[in-house]
């Protein structure tokens, strides 16, 4: 490795752990509102016996205002629920954990920022009329779902695009260092995480090469990064390398509810005609270069053409939140390089925790409710709520083959249990259930009926589906397709079913951790 490639790896070091990790996490805040409801539940024994009806009296009527207030909301029923056992069993500690997490601190001036950022974009990539008429004629299904993402944001459906499938992260990680090596005007990276390695370690110096040859580079990735891989002060490091370096939403302690609105995205975009998308993150275990849960499987796309307009604008919007005069057109008006007569179509979404769509969730249950043959799903966490519960067990109780693919071996023992409490319900509905025996699935993957298919960074769990930033790309009739059934179907081989019997038989600790968390499920 040459002299740009060790200065490189030498800006890497591992982030603050330990006791500041605790203070900057949703942790630390728990435990302070749960020893604050402690005090004033001792004190009031200590200091105000003689007051104890009238505390009791007032302690009845708040927790009744406030069962009331959130029988009324709108928030799902699954999180109600936890909510009213919180607020319940502790009604202080639960009442203020309830406002600060619906506070918003140090995301307020982020929602407003974004949600102008969204509106100001929505028509800057105007959708092709005589794709739409196409989609209307064959694909009645996709082009209702078209109308959807496009009253959610700027998602148009593309035709002119090729999409090659990466059945692993390692492949997907050759084929862009090759694509990257191309870049003459400019690269963009969003990425969930960045860590010290092999994978980042060659790409920084691919990247530092290409700033000084004029390309240029931004880099973003999520503030979660500052205390578990990267140093503070990382985006200066990069900026002595030529490359534009910001972090999303830095944590800062207590004030931000920082498990909520992360950058869960994973997008590279080149000169505007190539882009990367999938669960692959920029770190060794996502290649198989190091091992932590056995055998990572990952998945990812790399798009060819006039869709990857729709990441090039994505990234923008993202890394525009600071900007006070964000540029768009410039880079939107790049020429894709389409590819003629590619079959199909394409249509990349993003999903914004911070309007009232559930956009990821519905493209899921869109495809369920539609399906006549199969789905298939890959996806590394299952921590339902009761409509996407309810979409999987209609699809297979009206006959659809819906089939399953999750980890074998855990990144996580709480996701594990909790993705248990749901395996008897749909198991009895004809769900079925595999885990993968070589070790963690941590792609997120829907294909059905041998036309469409999902391929991007959200999860089945209520972070992906309520709390992050996420993408994706929705393919129909693409010539991928076949691919990606494929090797569901090699990776299934390489899985253990789940049945009645042996879900019965999980280990008595899976089992109780499932049982415990499962009433705060909507808030991990």
């Amino acid at each position: 490795m040459n002299e740009e490639s060790n200065q490189g790896l030498q800006l890497l070091r591992k982030g603050q752990k330990g006791l500041i990790h605790l203070i900057f996490s949703r942790l630390g805040l728990v435990l302070l509102l749960l020893a604050f409801h402690l005090f004033l539940m001792f004190g009031a024994f200590r200091w105000f016996g003689k007051f104890l009806p009238h505390i009791y009296g007032g302690t009845i009527l708040f927790t009744a205002s406030m069962v009331l207030y959130l029988l009324n909301s709108r928030m799902d029923a699954t999180a109600k629920l936890t909510w009213l056992i919180v607020i319940l069993l502790l009604p202080v500690f639960g009442a203020l954990l309830f406002c600060y997490t619906r506070s918003d601190l140090g995301h307020r001036a982020l929602k407003k920022r974004m949600n102008v950022l969204i509106d100001g974009t929505r028509h800057s990539i105007p959708q092709a009329p005589q794709v739409m008429e196409q989609l209307e004629q064959q694909t009645p299904d996709a082009a209702a779902l078209t109308r959807y993402l496009g009253r959610t944001g700027c998602y148009p459906a593309y035709q002119n695009t090729n999409v090659t499938y990466f059945p692993l992260g390692e492949q997907m990680w050759e084929e862009m260092l090759r694509q990257l090596e191309q870049a003459e005007h400019f690269i963009f990276l969003e990425y969930f995480i960045v860590d010290e390695g092999l994978m980042w370690g060659k790409l920084l110096e691919l990247l530092a090469r290409k700033a000084k040859q004029g390309v240029e580079v931004r880099v973003m990735y999520d503030g979660t990064c500052e205390f578990s891989t990267l140093p503070h002060n990382y985006p200066q490091k990069l900026k002595a390398l030529g490359i534009q370096c910001k972090m999303f939403a830095p944590v800062t302690p207590f004030l931000s509810t920082h498990y909520n609105y992360r950058d869960h995205r994973k997008i590279m975009v080149i000169d505007g005609h190539t882009a990367f998308t999938g669960g692959v993150n920029l770190a060794d275990e996502y290649i198989n270069h190091r091992s932590r849960y056995g055998h990572w499987k990952d998945v990812a796309i790399m798009l060819k053409g006039e869709a990857v307009k729709s990441f090039t604008l994505m990234f923008l919007q993202t890394w525009s939140i600071d900007e006070k005069q964000p540029e768009f057109q410039r880079y939107l008006d790049y020429p894709t390089l389409a590819p003629e007569h590619t079959p199909g179509f394409v249509i990349p979404y993003g999903d914004c925790p911070l309007d009232q769509d559930k956009v990821g969730e519905r493209v899921y249950m869109d495809i369920l409710n539609r399906a006549q043959r199969y789905v298939h799903i890959m996806t590394p966490y299952l921590i339902l709520d009761n409509e996407m519960e309810t979409a999987l067990k209609f699809a297979a109780e009206r006959g659809v083959e819906v089939t399953m693919i999750l980890p074998g071996v855990t990144d996580s023992t709480a996701a594990h249990g909790l993705a248990w409490t749901h395996y008897a319900s749909l198991l009895d509905s004809g769900v079925k259930i595999y885990e993968y025996t070589p070790g963690f699935v941590h792609a997120k993957v829907f294909v059905s009926d041998d036309r469409e298919a999902v391929v991007g960074t959200i999860n089945l769990d209520y972070r992906s589906l309520y709390h992050h930033f996420e993408c994706a790309a929705y393919l129909r009739e693409a010539g991928c397709i076949p691919e990606i059934e494929q090797d569901f179907q090699e990776t299934l081989e390489k899985s253990t079913q789940i049945t009645p019997q042996s879900a019965r038989k999980v280990k008595f600790s899976r089992k109780a951790i499932g049982i415990l968390l499962k009433a705060i499920a909507p808030l991990m």
